[in-house]
């Protein structure tokens, strides 16, 4: 290498400056490294390593039945003298959380081990968002009328850790959770992003970065139909682009036929016994032979799938969820890429087509999502196939559904990683503080000091408040019950964004009998808007209430639903009768109340609550009759080495015996479960679980004599 005396005094000086080097110095100085190199602002090597534990929240052993609660499942696993339980074996798995830490906690903690012995992950197949319009709000069906609930703050922010600085948030996003994906998946394992023309080059160079360019199967064309809309200056875009890398060359692959096409059958001909034949030219012998159709398996499935509609808006499959797609499409997946019984996984599950398919193809499956109404989709959509495979008297296997939790705070809030342990440290208490400040505020509490968990003081009620991107998790609720018992506190409030699943009333209930008050209350996104602030027009709202009724005759019980309220605010009256057009209308929801606001031609406010009944809140609920039976169990390194150990939480699984949820296509939901018969004469707590039409949960635990 050699540089003039003006090129080392520029560069000199430029480094006393603190200035970057020009690209010129920079290949000149290092000039063995002339490759292709992908960079973005913010691009950082550093993958997070936290391990989390799974916490279970509830599992499904098999759906419910009118007239037994056996299952016809496989001997060697599931034990058909207790419910169809499945006794040993990998339990599929659907995860709650933001699938970063998920899979930061899959690769570096204990359910490694459990990964590995079934084989490894063969396949992931994801679908990320994709779109920078998009968002995570829903549509919901009410009636006639369709309402769009907004995302929670938690999905929010997630977005905007996706698309918040533009492409090179998405890359940094899917950067880090491809490295962690390559790290999980086995040897022979393969990963399909699905995206389309938004973002398929980025992501083809970030496959290259992360996987190798040696490692590129395909980049396959989804072209599927769709109405064709006039575009003036350019050809309609009217498919996606799903890209494929395998680990290593020693990867799975099944050769995948489809059926030919009417025009290339018309080629054949037919002989005397009506079998499609052709003459055809033998390369080995350098004659002709003859070659019969029916002994072809089919046409080559290539790189253009042009056979595989979207789904149908009338189709069994669809579950109206904005970003479905087909399940034909990842079945042809999962048929190349793994064989029966291997263990595939999609972190960002959306509705659950990817599992779904796993559970007819006879394979294991994980999935994710950081959207409670993409968990509670999926969930109804797997105890539907597995419905369908016990009618058909097909295997299927029991699922779980886990939170992860004990979330560490400094993984959330963002801070630059460059800057020193005591400078983030810092700016973490700045934000913190600023954070609390402007939710104390719109509470209308005054700050308190001298405390662990509470930072805040309403009408002789303490307040905690919960993190602004992750749910409210049982320990930091355990933690204000404890303090509260300790300095002799009678009265708390708890405050959270999102409530971790299954946690309310029943924590309510603990804290009574110690003593305390326990208010558990949302924060509406409506803290972040001044104007609503400063008009008074925030509302915090409760959990949801729920009420239920034992019936019992001898040594058996049902379950009657009684009541259920809910208490969410989405808008409200005096803005949008402020807002809202002559002409026009809105569906927004107040105290709990889905209300339809009309304003006519004449300027006249008309108000219609499409929530006639309690019941209209309902989309799902289940019954586990008997508790108190299986222990929630997690497993922790001992301290003094690398070995796991199982650890009681204290608390239960919720085992989902029996359950009733309104589909797309019936809409009727059943208020009575059957009656369940117990073993024995005795004392026996049944846990109810309903999920409201926005997809959050509340359960109550009851106690029955029989």
């Amino acid at each position: 290498m050699q540089l003039s005396d003006h090129q080392i005094r520029d560069i000199n000086r430029l480094l006393q400056q603190g200035k970057p080097l020009p690209d010129e110095y920079r290949f000149l100085l290092f000039e063995d490294k002339r490759e292709v190199e992908l960079v973005w602002n913010g691009k950082t090597n550093e993958v997070t390593n936290v391990v989390l534990p799974f916490q279970t929240i509830e599992q499904v052993d098999e759906p419910r039945s009118e007239t037994d609660t056996k299952s016809s499942l496989q001997m060697s696993l599931f034990d058909l003298d207790t419910r169809g339980r499945q006794l040993h074996g990998w339990t599929n798995k659907l995860i709650w959380g933001d699938n970063k830490l998920i899979l930061s906690s899959l690769k570096n903690g204990a359910m490694r081990e459990e990964i590995e012995k079934q084989g490894g992950l063969k396949l992931v197949y994801i679908d990320p968002p994709f779109d920078v319009g998009a968002d995570f709000s829903m549509d919901i069906q009410i009636g006639e009328d369709t309402f769009t609930k907004k995302p929670s703050v938690i999905e929010d922010l997630a977005y905007r850790d996706t698309w918040g600085r533009g492409a090179d948030s998405w890359i940094a996003m899917m950067y880090e959770r491809l490295i962690l994906i390559h790290d999980l998946l086995a040897l022979n394992g393969s990963v399909y992003v699905h995206v389309d023309w938004r973002v398929n080059h980025y992501l083809r160079v970030i496959l290259d970065d992360v996987f190798g360019k040696e490692n590129f199967l395909n980049e396959i064309v989804w072209a599927y139909y769709a109405f064709k809309r006039s575009t003036s200056k350019k050809f309609p875009q009217k498919h996606d682009i799903i890209i494929s890398y395998r680990k290593s060359d020693e990867y799975i692959w099944n050769t995948q036929y489809k059926s030919h096409k009417e025009e290339y059958l018309k080629r054949w001909k037919k002989d005397a016994q009506g079998r499609l034949y052709r003459d055809d030219v033998n390369p080995t012998k350098g004659g002709r032979r003859t070659i019969y159709l029916d002994e072809v398996k089919g046409d080559i499935v290539d790189s253009v799938w042009d056979d595989i509609p979207p789904v149908n808006a009338a189709g069994n499959e669809r579950v109206d969820y904005p970003t479905q797609k087909p399940e034909q499409l990842v079945e042809r997946i999962i048929l190349a890429s793994t064989n029966s019984n291997d263990l595939i996984a999609d972190f960002f599950c959306g509705s659950g087509t990817t599992l779904a398919a796993a559970e007819k193809l006879g394979r294991k499956w994980m999935g994710t999502d950081i959207g409670k109404f993409s968990i509670h989709t999926t969930r109804k959509r797997m105890i539907d196939v597995q419905r369908r495979m016990k009618k058909d008297g097909k295997d299927y296997r029991a699922f779980e559904i886990l939170n992860i939790g004990k979330y560490e705070r400094q993984h959330f809030i963002g801070v630059d990683k460059d800057l020193t342990y005591d400078e983030m440290d810092k700016v973490l208490a700045e934000k913190e503080k600023a954070y609390v400040d402007l939710i104390l505020n719109a509470y209308k509490a005054k700050t308190v000091d001298g405390f662990l968990n509470f930072q805040g003081n309403k009408a002789s009620r303490l307040v905690c408040i919960g993190a602004i991107n992750l749910p409210v998790t049982r320990d930091l609720i355990d933690s204000c019950i404890s303090e509260a018992v300790e300095k002799k506190i009678t009265k708390i409030d708890v405050l959270g964004f999102e409530f971790e699943m299954g946690l309310a009333p029943r924590v309510q209930e603990e804290a009574k009998d110690k003593g305390v008050d326990l208010a558990l209350k949302y924060i509406p996104r409506d803290v972040f808007d001044k104007r609503a602030i400063d008009k008074n027009q925030v509302v915090f709202y409760d959990v949801s209430y729920l009420e239920v009724k034992p019936v019992v005759k001898g040594k058996s019980a049902a379950v009657e639903l009684i009541d259920f309220s809910v208490f969410y605010n989405q808008d409200s009256l005096a803005n949008v009768e402020e807002s809202l057009g002559k002409g026009s209308n809105k569906i927004i929801v107040e105290n709990g109340q889905i209300i339809k606001v009309t304003k006519d031609k004449n300027g006249i406010i008309i108000k219609d609550t499409l929530t006639r009944n309690w019941t209209d809140w309902i989309d799902y609920w289940a019954v586990d009759f008997d508790y108190s039976s299986k222990k929630e169990f997690i497993r922790v390194k001992k301290a003094e080495d690398e070995n796991y150990i199982e650890q009681w939480t204290g608390d239960y699984i919720f085992e989902n015996e029996w359950q009733s949820f309104r589909t797309k296509k019936d809409r009727n939901l059943e208020l009575k479960t059957i009656f369940h018969e117990y073993p024995a004469k005795g004392r026996y707590k049944i846990a109810v679980k309903v999920i409201d039409i926005f997809g959050n949960d509340t359960t109550k635990v009851i106690e029955v004599a029989v």
